[in-house]
């Protein structure tokens, strides 16, 4: 698809060629500095932390108004739009899970803002609505935060989240009459929500001061029980660790509500771990050192079983007895292998286990004691979702998706062990043009990496392709193979996807992640530009062709990789990015991050932070084209990370490139955001690539 070209628009991409365009002024604040164990740094645009003052206010309204001019001038992002639009309207669906004696699903129509939760009593009868979250808000920036049924499945408790938020109010619904109940639970945040008998366990934090709600620090998480038909003042403190206000706390139950597990955590890796049976009071602590995870599978009668990583780097399955759970007495079930556990789920009386194998999914079958049955036949590489079923059940559900796979849903017989197609993608897409391999490349220390690299078939390998580039290395979470409706436009241009495994995640188990945290963390951004340098000695492209992109601590990734190779790429996406590497742990939920970056107020950590910190790291050179994105309800990765690095990059950048930021309203850190707005951000970034790397856009 080719799109014809204005005057007005030539007239636009001559003043852009020249550079005509004006920055926004910056205010900048030469007096505020902090003294970092004896070296002093500057903050001049700290201002920019507050996102209620009118200043902050004023200077995002002049940012996205340039931002915005120059996007809507590209001439070929209509089509892009027009293309997404097309690609986007098709039915999605969610693997089906029971309740109650009923099936229930989500399903999106094409473009609607949310998914809509339906019921059926048959998999072959008509659907029944039970929940549209299209009508929380007028303009879906409302969205369905979590859910969970009763026992009984009569009654569904629902978090909310309002313009993108962390935050979560929790309502009820009875599934008899369709109505929400009265009751009500607000400033719930990072929370599951766990049934027992008449009522729930969720974890909340205090009520935020004043103006506070999506910047200041989120301190004492406590656990509650909240019994239906009662007022949320009158709800049940099950635990709180009030010694240390940066632990948080998350509850869940058995299957079959006979325990309770508490996990508390103080970082995004290593948890504490306490069990209740609830017919007694004790809450009995099973593992308090916080330096390994350990994640409650189910029960088997007496017998909690246990996903960990103590001692077993790529995780193991033990087996604590409940009356006598001292940890001599654990008891291994299945053993650490050479691939790591991903996940493990209970479906027919049978542990179906995860594991990853060079970052794409296999899944072997055990029995409850832990003896091998068989291997899960699989349709490729790709990434298989966790098999949802009950314990006591014979039926499970999964989903299969690759980069070049749209995901489709199978029905398995847990008995036979046979897998059906359930349903399959209808999206307007030939993947069978396309073609993912793994390649393996050396990083700076010699280190081999694999990437997944996807275009289509019969490439010429000319170094001419456009090419992205993305990343996260981080907090033990592994990038896997999926199917992305955003990279479709780019690889019907031409052009070239590829995903890096880089250290810092959790493809090749814990010691994969620890060797891309604190003092190591340099080795994942050398991870990174490794596969850059490959993707370009290897002919798929060239600098000119070559833009990255990284979201929240991939932000931090592209944003560290832009200051230290800028002669290395054309284009940048840091987003949602931590950036500020040395005030991150001041806002919300930063400080549990520390486990992986470490804290800038202790003298070790701040000598390796301040060399890679993106924000104190701009240099005055000339930037790769950079588009910064970030939103105005995210209280996950503060929006003042991105405003103070994008006043920094303008102010010091030296080319003719634009370094812009964009900045979505009523929106967070990703999760629940509307079909609208995440079609619109999509054809922004494409069109900003292609416009930077002289590509026009067309299929």
């Amino acid at each position: 698809m080719e799109t014809s070209i204005s005057n007005s628009e030539i007239e636009f991409e001559k003043d852009i060629m020249e550079n005509k365009f004006q920055y926004p002024e910056t205010r900048k604040d030469l007096n505020v500095k902090d003294d970092y164990h004896g070296t002093v740094i500057a903050d001049p645009y700290r201002w920019l932390e507050d996102d209620h003052s009118e200043e902050t206010k004023d200077w995002v309204k002049r940012q996205n108004e340039l931002t915005f001019e120059y996007l809507h001038n590209i001439p070929f992002r209509k089509g892009l739009i027009d293309r997404l639009t097309e690609l986007w309207n098709y039915p999605k669906y969610s693997s089906p899970f029971k309740e109650g004696g009923k099936y229930y699903f989500f399903k999106n129509d094409g473009l609607q803002n949310q998914s809509v939760l339906y019921s059926i009593n048959d998999l072959n009868d008509q659907p029944s609505l039970v929940m549209d979250p299209n009508k929380f808000s007028e303009d879906g920036t409302t969205s369905l935060g979590g859910m969970s049924f009763n026992k009984n499945g009569d009654l569904l408790a629902y978090a909310i989240s309002e313009g993108g938020s962390d935050w979560r109010t929790i309502k009820v619904k009875d599934l008899s009459t369709g109505k929400d109940l009265e009751d009500r639970i607000e400033w719930a945040k990072f929370t599951g929500i766990s049934w027992a008998g008449d009522g729930f366990y969720y974890s909340r934090y205090p009520e935020p001061e004043g103006d506070g709600e999506l910047s200041d620090k989120n301190e004492f998480h406590k656990l509650y029980y909240h019994k239906i038909g009662t007022n949320q003042a009158q709800d049940k403190l099950i635990y709180a660790d009030t010694g240390n206000p940066q632990r948080n706390v998350y509850a869940g139950v058995s299957e079959d509500e006979n325990y309770l597990f508490v996990t508390g955590s103080e970082s995004t890796s290593g948890n504490s771990l306490k069990i209740q049976s609830l017919d007694q009071k004790e809450l009995r602590t099973i593992y308090d050192a916080f330096d390994a995870d350990l994640n409650v599978i189910d029960n088997n009668g007496s017998m909690i079983l246990i996903r960990t990583n103590l001692d077993a780097p790529n995780n193991k399955i033990i087996a604590v007895d409940y009356n006598n759970p001292s940890q001599e007495y654990w008891k291994e079930i299945v053993p650490e292998a050479k691939e790591p556990i991903r996940s493990v789920s209970i479906v027919g009386n049978k542990l179906f286990i995860g594991y990853l194998k060079n970052a794409s999914s296999i899944v072997k079958v055990f029995d409850m004691k832990g003896r091998f049955l068989s291997e899960l036949p699989l349709p490729g590489i790709g990434t298989v979702s966790g098999i949802s079923g009950k314990k006591e059940g014979t039926e499970g559900f999964y989903s299969f998706t690759s980069y070049t796979q749209p995901s489709t849903i199978y029905r398995l017989d847990t008995e036979t062990m046979q897998s059906e197609v359930f349903r399959e993608s209808e999206v307007n897409f030939d993947a069978s043009e396309y073609v993912t391999k793994q390649e393996w490349y050396t990083s700076k220390d010699g280190t081999q990496v694999p990437m997944f690299i996807t275009h289509k078939k019969g490439l010429v390998l000319d170094g001419t392709n456009p090419t992205l580039l993305y990343g996260y290395g981080g907090f033990n979470i592994s990038m896997l193979p999926s199917f992305q409706l955003t990279r479709l436009p780019l690889l019907e241009s031409g052009g070239v996807y590829a995903v890096a495994n880089l250290r810092g995640g959790g493809e090749f188990g814990k010691e994969w992640h620890k060797a891309g945290t604190l003092d190591q963390k340099q080795n994942v951004f050398d991870d990174f530009i490794a596969a850059a340098e490959h993707l370009v000695a290897n002919n798929y492209t060239r600098p000119s062709k070559l833009a990255i992109q990284g979201g929240s601590n991939g932000g931090l990734l592209v944003g560290a990789c832009l200051n230290q190779r800028p002669d290395l790429f054309a284009v940048g996406f840091p987003a949602v990015g931590v950036l500020d590497m040395l005030r991150y742990h001041q806002f919300t939920i930063g400080w549990a991050w520390a486990g992986d970056y470490g804290r800038s107020d202790d003298p070790e950590a701040f000598d390796y932070l301040i060399k890679y910190s993106p924000l104190h790291n701009i240099k005055a050179v000339d930037y790769p084209a950079t588009l910064v994105t970030t939103a105005d309800h995210d209280d996950r990765v503060v929006p003042a990370h991105s405003f103070k690095y994008a006043a920094q990059l303008q102010d010091l950048h030296t080319g003719e490139k634009p370094v812009m930021i964009r900045i979505e309203t009523s929106a967070g850190h990703g999760a629940g955001k509307p079909t609208s707005k995440r079609i619109e951000e999509a054809a922004d970034i494409l069109s900003f690539m292609f416009h930077n790397i002289n590509e026009s856009f067309s299929y």
